[in-house]
């Protein structure tokens, strides 16, 4: 590992895909995100790699395909809106199972709403935001660390799966400062094989990428292993995150940077001695549904209380969990608007005192 250094969450990420062996970026400039292109555009050269601004954010997702099929370890970054646009190339990513990353720095909407963060894809990033059965593997990191650890882990299980990963960030993460290591540079040596890839190689064996299936059976079929591909990831993926969770009696669920904030919010009841604690997702899809499970099936949690930079998505899962072992309050702010530790305290003092 190398010394620590200072860098601004939409650089980090750049290097950090640098570091796991991406070689090949395209994308299209939006607010918060565009440092992510910017530095890509200067430093994939300095690695033999290649840097290309499309014409479109369509254009964009579709260069990743191709350099995917190709056998390349390919990214693309946009937010909201430009995600938006790419979302049939992600569902063909999918279907014809080609390792893709793609960063997606939220702003609020809907529409082209506002260059502030918000955490309002969630919906369109875990359940699905093209057509099709599918899904993506879907990190929420907190911290510019976290940020850099799970670019590494998401192009790993990118190639892994043969199937897109998508970081879900905000417009805080990506534009915020902190001190992180980076991994030693990959040897692109060292990526896994693959033999589907269409290379072009005169005399090689002919290879065809192809998500289209006319006949209901073979389109069925297909369907079946790519579900079979999700159970698995559902099976090893989940990844989460526990505070002051073992004598809590209300917990707090939060991701990505509103856990920070949640975080700050409690360390001061917890010094009043209020039994409060946070359970962070780090994985959003597979969603770790058991383990959440678990805490609430131990009977000491009386009540949850989710808080989100959003009017309500990812609450939606929780009470799929919770079922009727405990009420679940929703708080959120939306269109760009930042919770504050104060705020989110006094949803937990008030839903305390309705405890007691």
């Amino acid at each position: 590992m190398e010394d620590v250094v200072l860098m601004k969450g939409n650089e980090a990420v750049g290097e950090a895909a640098i570091r796991a062996g991406c070689r090949f970026f395209f994308g299209y400039p939006i607010t918060p995100q565009n440092e992510i292109p910017e530095y890509m555009s200067r430093r994939l050269p300095e690695v033999g790699g290649v840097y290309i601004q499309a014409e479109s954010e369509v254009a964009a997702i579709n260069m990743v395909y191709g350099a995917a099929a190709a056998g390349a370890l390919a990214m693309t970054s946009s937010s909201s809106p430009g995600i938006s646009l790419k979302q049939e190339g992600i569902s063909y990513l999918v279907g014809s199972e080609l390792p893709a990353f793609i960063v997606n720095m939220i702003r609020g909407g809907p529409g082209l709403g506002t260059i502030q963060p918000a955490q309002s894809d969630y919906f369109q990033a875990v359940k699905g935001g093209g057509h099709g059965d599918y899904r993506l593997l879907v990190y929420g990191p907190a911290s510019i660390q976290e940020l850099v650890d799970l670019t590494v882990l998401a192009l790993d299980r990118a190639n892994h799966y043969r199937n897109p990963a998508l970081v879900l960030g905000d417009g805080i993460l990506g534009q915020m400062m902190e001190p992180v290591r980076f991994p030693p540079m990959r040897d692109l040596g060292t990526l896994p094989e693959k033999p589907w890839a269409t290379t072009g190689r005169r005399g090689g064996p002919k290879r065809l990428i192809n998500s289209l299936y006319l006949q209901a059976e073979k389109c069925e079929e297909h369907n079946r292993r790519l579900q079979a591909k999700y159970r698995e990831m559902q099976r090893t993926e989940k990844r989460w995150d526990c505070l002051w969770v073992e004598n809590a009696e209300l917990v707090v669920v939060a991701y990505g940077t509103t856990a920070r904030i949640c975080r700050t919010a409690l360390e001061p009841l917890r010094a009043e001695g209020e039994a409060v604690g946070l359970f962070r997702p780090i994985t959003l899809w597979p969603f770790p549904d058991d383990p959440l499970a678990d805490l609430l099936k131990t009977g000491r949690v009386r009540a949850v209380l989710v808080v989100e930079m959003s009017a309500g998505q990812m609450v939606e899962d929780v009470r799929l969990v919770a079922g009727d072992r405990v009420p679940i309050r929703f708080y959120g702010r939306t269109g760009g608007a930042v919770p504050s530790p104060e705020e989110i305290r006094e949803q937990v003092r008030e839903l305390v005192r309705e405890l007691r």
